[in-house]
């Protein structure tokens, strides 16, 4: 749902300033100079919250709030005055007439945009709506965890990735981090002292810059209360303690909605390839079957017509990796893509040992499988098998 605010000041300065303030936020701003345009705007647009400035020529803000409160139609729209310092004392005396909150000029951006969001659920705008950010851009991450151990096995195990992983062991070092710098993510332990990390969710929860950060609890895995008070609570994920890193980076990945088909598919040349990792993890698996038909598709619709599917680098053959190749290369087959395997040694003697992959053929290199697809030679193992 996309907000209305109305912002009802003489000032043109102050109007450009809560444009400015709500700019990035998914909200349209209405803007009158005077009582008598903010009524009729109020009544034509219907807007969710009301800014309205209590000294202005023609209608002034008293005015404006007792006739606005007097209309059924209208008298159920939030009001927050604007006033200048002198003005405090004004407004707690009208305050009867039904305002829900005022701020004191010259305002800051940060201050307004905090007691909006009290008001209305303001929910920031994504630079790119149409595309998920990328897993090669960088992101900051909190840790909230009064364990060092703890914090330097997560920053060690993701520290191959672009991401600022920073940590910190109280619920006020977090506050202070997240007033400078709204984290894309916070994984919260816990352990804190005194259900620190259920009081510190629901202050983030209640601050519009983290209203809507993935948080994810960090719990040691026999403390299965503990786990079902974070899920009632609302906590993002669970995470358990040993921490397994790949669960822990494919979660954060998809909270925080990350394009990760970049690790596995690449265009080169005219070519679709597909590279599985060493350790081809059940969540690996998942990942890579989720984006296949599309990245697919998107090859075949760019002009490909030949793909190679790389797995030299995979330690071992298991029965997920097996099928997601079987399902890669029917999707292949699907859209009359031209297909070929890269493999090691060790893998192509695990396929001997499946009965469904034992004449599976394979090529020593990319080069050389795209050597071969070019001249249209290819040994594909849809002919091996058959």
């Amino acid at each position: 749902m996309r907000y209305k605010i109305l912002t009802v000041d003489d000032s043109k300065t102050v109007r450009i300033i809560v444009k400015k303030a709500f700019k990035t936020y998914d909200c349209d701003i209405l803007e009158a100079g005077n009582g008598v345009e903010g009524l009729a705007l109020a009544a034509k647009d219907m807007p969710d919250l009301i800014l309205l400035d209590i000294t202005m020529p023609v209608m002034d803000g008293v005015e404006m709030l007792t006739k606005l409160k007097a209309d059924p139609q209208l008298k159920g729209i939030p009001v927050i005055m604007l006033t200048a310092e002198g003005g405090r004392d004004n407004v707690l005396k009208i305050a009867k007439i039904g305002v829900r909150d005022y701020l004191v000029k010259p305002f800051k951006e940060e201050a307004l945009i905090e007691k909006a969001g009290r008001v209305i659920d303001l929910k920031p705008l994504s630079e790119q709506p149409a595309k998920a950010k990328s897993i090669y851009d960088s992101a900051d991450i909190l840790i909230v965890e009064d364990k060092p151990v703890i914090i330097q096995q997560i920053q060690e195990g993701l520290k191959h990735t672009p991401w600022k992983v920073q940590g910190v062991s109280t619920q006020g070092e977090a506050l202070d981090f997240c007033n400078k710098t709204p984290p894309d993510l916070m994984l919260m332990s816990l352990s804190l002292p005194e259900e620190g990390a259920f009081t510190l969710f629901r202050l983030m929860r209640t601050n519009v810059k983290t209203k809507y950060t993935p948080i994810f609890a960090l719990v040691v895995k026999t403390e299965v209360g503990q786990q079902q008070q974070a899920q009632t609570v609302g906590f993002s994920a669970i995470i358990t303690k040993p921490i397994d890193i790949g669960e822990l980076e494919s979660k954060m990945c998809k909270a925080m909605s990350l394009d990760t088909s970049q690790r596995y598919f690449s265009h080169e040349a005219g070519f679709l390839i597909m590279r599985l990792p060493e350790n081809c993890s059940p969540s690996v698996v998942a990942e890579v079957s989720n984006y296949l038909k599309a990245k697919v598709s998107e090859a075949v619709d760019a002009g490909h017509a030949r793909m190679v599917i790389d797995i030299h680098e995979l330690k071992t053959l298991h029965m997920g990796v097996i099928k997601l190749l079987f399902q890669t290369m029917q999707t292949c087959r699907e859209l009359t893509l031209q297909f070929a395997l890269v493999g090691n040694a060790h893998i192509i003697t695990e396929c001997k040992g499946f009965e469904d992959t034992r004449n599976w053929v394979f090529y020593s290199t990319v080069e050389e499988a795209k050597a071969n697809l070019g001249k249209g030679t290819a040994a594909s193992p849809q002919l091996a098998t058959a």
